[in-house]
């Protein structure tokens, strides 16, 4: 159990049972306090000796709208850049990763009501991603570029801290790489410089339990299909 320094008691086991991507959140404002809180949590995820290699910019109101706006032009216009500095998925899927995408996506597109071919339904619903599905508040993580993979894990173990931390305050939050291709606005509007690399963007607010499409739960693997034992 965790206290915060609201006094409320935290089940770590609970937030990360709980913990989902939100895709449709309430427009009401998150209090700079509390994101002053959840970053001092998040602090203490933990990385390679102490490296703490993230950076996070935080925006809401005009900067966000405007990230908004030109994202949304660009994707129009198909003026998406390719990953310039990484690749974060494969060119080529195997046959496992490729069905637990497939499944998860196709969840997502019955609930909203997207049929399969309906190639405008599902692009509309991807540009959702650069409206941070109307979170109040965004959230973009960066690494120094100079850094190699290890580090990269640290700053995903930090992303992950950053979510149940959230959880743990009440909040939602969706981790979104959609936006590496797109981070251009992205770097201009927040200032981020040139010697670091976008990691992943989030939305971060309060879930609207009356969208439908916050009722997917994604499915996990059997510990059986995922661990081995050896020695017990």
């Amino acid at each position: 159990m965790v206290e915060t320094s609201s006094n409320s008691t935290i089940d770590v086991l609970e937030a990360i049972k709980e913990r989902k991507s939100v895709r449709a959140f309430k427009p009401d404002p998150v209090p700079k306090e509390k994101l002053s809180e959840l970053l001092e949590i998040a602090q203490r995820a933990p990385s390679g000796t102490n490296t703490q290699p993230w950076h996070v910019y935080l925006c809401a109101g005009e900067v966000k709208t405007a990230i908004t706006n030109d994202v949304l032009a660009m994707a129009e216009s198909g003026q998406g850049a390719s990953y310039e500095d990484f690749d974060y998925y494969p060119s080529v899927w195997n046959d496992i990763h490729n069905s637990r995408r497939r499944a998860v996506g196709w969840s997502l597109y019955n609930l909203v009501g997207i049929e399969k071919g309906d190639r405008e339904g599902s692009a509309k619903q991807a540009m959702r991603n650069f409206l941070f599905f109307d979170a109040p508040v965004g959230i973009f993580v960066t690494i120094d570029s100079y850094l190699e993979r290890g580090n990269w894990a640290d700053v995903g173990m930090y992303i992950q801290t950053l979510m149940l931390a959230a959880k743990g305050l009440g909040l939602d939050t969706c981790p979104q790489a959609a936006w590496v291709p797109y981070q251009e606005p992205v770097i201009r509007h927040l200032g981020i410089p040139d010697n670091e690399s976008l990691v992943s963007g989030m939305s971060l607010g309060w879930a609207d339990p009356a969208k439908i499409e916050n009722t997917l739960v994604s499915e996990r693997e059997k510990i059986s299909e995922i661990a081995r034992f050896e020695g017990f």
